[in-house]
């Protein structure tokens, strides 16, 4: 362990608890100094020292401490929001982005890289020449080719982002935290599960309330009762409070969404795009923002009318209920869509999901995950215990394929007030050579344990759970020997299909076996639970699909035609531009885009990529037509995705990985199929 600097340390196990806020500030800019001095060192190659080995993957390797460093920094700051943390995380910010954003600005390093090309000819492998294609063009892509003056005027854009972003993200978690509701009547929990109540009633106990019941807008907390309580003004009363989460008063988000829009794209037209949308897309499957939103269009537009059909069914359903606004004007109120779905899932399938929670018991569920992957995938994962971690919950597990470590990896379920919300997979280390390993991270925000009842989990949660761990495996099994084309260093638009095909295995009764039993019992799913969950598995496939979709073009309208949407009201584009693509409701809709993390917490990140979710989806339900042919949990099938889609990061372009894996070029029909939209 590095005493001096621990967020430089070289151990491979951190030790988390000494690396604190004030750390930050002296580690990093003493990183900053080292990768600064060695990137100096690049540029002043004389033509003679200048080569592929010393040059280029010279400069890779100038920046790995740094940006470990920093990814132990941002990681912190996802999961300990302290304010000290936060103050120093800010503090050291612009640096980073100065610097980074710097290094596609620099002449000499230009100048070095193109000869380091030249020279190169005819002499590499074909990874190498992978690595070498792909430097040179994140270099173009950022700016490289510039004069002058654009460079600092795009240096300073990139500043700005970063920045923006930031604060968007800060502004979310605290006006998420900002909110709570203590209930002391208990009548008004009618119809709410006990298991979210006995949650609520421990929230409360731990902030010090007797006899109450504390609720918040984390999702574990909210979701329970937009969807089961029979208490309509509650439902409103906590619809409400989710829709003002970053959008009044000093948290309010407007301005920084106008502003980051308006910085994506002059830095769009600065690089030599039409729109951020062109230029985020240019390298990956999709090629222009103009296909992605062609594909989200016609999607939307193919399951019209099942999608209709949905809505027109859920409609009459509240109506025959006696639901007030469904008699008045023939549609439902926004706070009732959940609590009515959810109400003719149990009629129509006679299913109810909370049966479900005792069948999923969070260390079952990951204990099954694992047992899956390693019948597939040909590999074994053990818990290591002793490790310093960031919080008492967080777990480490590490991954062999026979006795060689593949990597390890940190699990962080539950929420907490320091901790951003959602669920995400990170890299902390990736292997640089044979006898290295990977190591990563899982996070979310879970159902936790109440009243000494284990974590008992929805149906979606284990989905995230098996989601997240595709990201995982796709980090931890690569065998790419350049970590900047390893693991999930790939396209936008391709890094969702690991994740989303392991949910796959969710979905169907052989894998269910392996880890769906009752936690006090172990018996497994009953027969006829089984049958309900899985007949159900469609059940508003075509409204789900559409809020995805509508995310999707929301998102490309605002990348693709910012001068017109920049300034608009959000939530009257979100009513009326996309009204073919929200649920018919007696109330006017309000627009998620403030508290959207997935746009606008980094300068990039999901910006004209949230299509990628469902261009994904297209491409892991084809991949999962050869499991289903032969065979759910064959290893063969299992090796050879391994083979040829997790070991292989980006060491070739997305579209001749999945070629290599299917023999031949994707086809939505699969997704459409699977989900009774065909």
């Amino acid at each position: 362990m590095n005493i001096q600097h621990p967020f430089l340390s070289k151990d491979f196990y951190v030790d988390w608890t000494i690396l604190t806020a004030d750390k930050i500030v002296p580690d990093i800019t003493h990183a900053l100094e080292c990768a600064k001095h060695a990137i100096a060192e690049i540029c002043a190659q004389n033509d003679s020292e200048i080569s592929f080995k010393k040059t280029v993957l010279g400069f890779a390797h100038a920046t790995r401490e740094l940006s470990e460093a920093w990814t132990r920094v941002c990681h912190l700051e996802s999961v300990e929001n302290t304010p000290a943390l936060r103050n120093a995380y800010n503090a050291v910010l612009p640096q980073m982005t100065e610097f980074f954003s710097g290094l596609t600005l620099n002449e000499s390093l230009w100048r070095v890289l193109k000869k380091a090309d030249e020279k190169s000819a005819g002499t590499l492998s074909e990874l190498e020449k992978r690595f070498l294609e792909e430097t040179l063009a994140d270099f173009k892509e950022n700016g490289a080719g510039l004069p002058e003056e654009k460079k600092t005027r795009l240096a300073a854009i990139n500043a700005a982002l970063a920045q923006k972003t930031a604060k968007f993200s800060e502004n979310v978690l605290d006006a998420t935290n900002a909110w709570e509701k203590i209930i002391t009547d208990a009548s008004l929990l009618a119809g709410i599960p006990e298991s979210a109540q006995l949650a609520a009633k421990a929230s409360a106990e731990a902030k010090g309330i007797a006899n109450a019941w504390r609720w918040t807008l984390q999702a574990p907390s909210m979701i329970p009762v937009m969807q089961y309580a029979e208490s309509d003004a509650l439902r409103k009363e906590f619809w409400d409070a989710g829709n003002c989460v970053a959008r009044a008063g000093t948290l309010d988000n407007t301005l920084l969404i106008r502003e980051i829009l308006a910085l994506r794209d002059e830095k769009a037209q600065l690089l030599g795009f039409a729109n951020f949308a062109d230029y985020a897309t240019a390298r990956r499957m999709a090629k222009s923002g103009g296909n992605a939103r062609a594909f989200v269009e016609t999607l939307r537009e193919r399951i019209d009318d099942f999608f209709k059909k949905e809505n027109s069914d859920l409609a009459k359903f509240a109506l025959k209920n006696d639901d007030a606004a469904a008699h008045t004007c023939g549609k439902i109120e926004p706070w009732a869509l959940g609590f009515w779905a959810e109400k003719m899932r149990r009629e129509k399938y006679d299913f109810d999901e909370e049966a479900l929670r005792p069948y999923f018991e969070v260390n079952a569920v990951i204990a099954g995950m694992f047992k899956i992957a390693g019948t597939l995938f040909g590999i074994r994962i053990v818990e290591k215990n002793g490790i310093p971690v960031w919080h008492p919950e967080v777990k480490v597990y590490e991954i062999f394929d026979g006795e060689k470590m593949l990597g390890a990896f940190y699990t962080d379920w539950h929420p907490r007030e320091t901790k951003r919300s959602g669920a995400w997979m990170n890299a902390l280390h990736t292997a640089t050579a044979h006898d290295d390993a990977h190591l990563g991270l899982i996070c979310g925000n879970m159902t936790a344990s109440v009243a000494g009842t284990p974590a008992l989990l929805t149906f979606n949660e284990v989905l995230t759970i098996f989601h997240e761990f595709g990201h995982l495996l796709h980090h931890v099994l690569s065998e790419v020997e350049i970590p900047e084309l390893a693991g999930t260093n790939v396209a936008w638009d391709f890094v969702e299909l690991p994740s989303q095909m392991m949910e796959n295995w969710c979905k169907h009764a052989e894998s269910l076996a392996v880890f769906a039993k009752h936690f006090e019992t172990g018996e497994p799913l009953p027969p006829q639970l089984l049958e309900k969950l899985l007949r159900a598995q469609n059940y508003r496939a075509a409204t789900a699909t559409v809020r995805q979709l509508s995310f999707a073009k929301m998102d490309l309208d605002f990348h693709i035609e910012t001068a017109r949407w920049r300034d608009c009201d959000f939530d009257a584009y979100w009513n009326e531009t996309l009204a073919d693509y929200l649920v018919p409701t007696a109330s006017a809709q309000v627009s998620v885009v403030f508290k959207f993390l997935h746009l606008f917490s980094e300068a990039t990140g999901y910006a004209a990529g949230y299509y990628s979710y469902k261009w994904a989806e297209m491409l892991e339900a084809d991949c999962f037509t050869r499991f289903l042919n032969e065979g759910i949990l064959n290893p063969q099938t299992g090796r050879d995705f391994r083979k040829k889609i997790l070991a292989r990061g980006n060491a070739a372009p997305a579209n001749t990985l999945f070629r290599d894996f299917m023999q031949r070029d994707p086809d939505i029909t699969a997704l459409l199929a699977r989900d009774g939209l065909a």
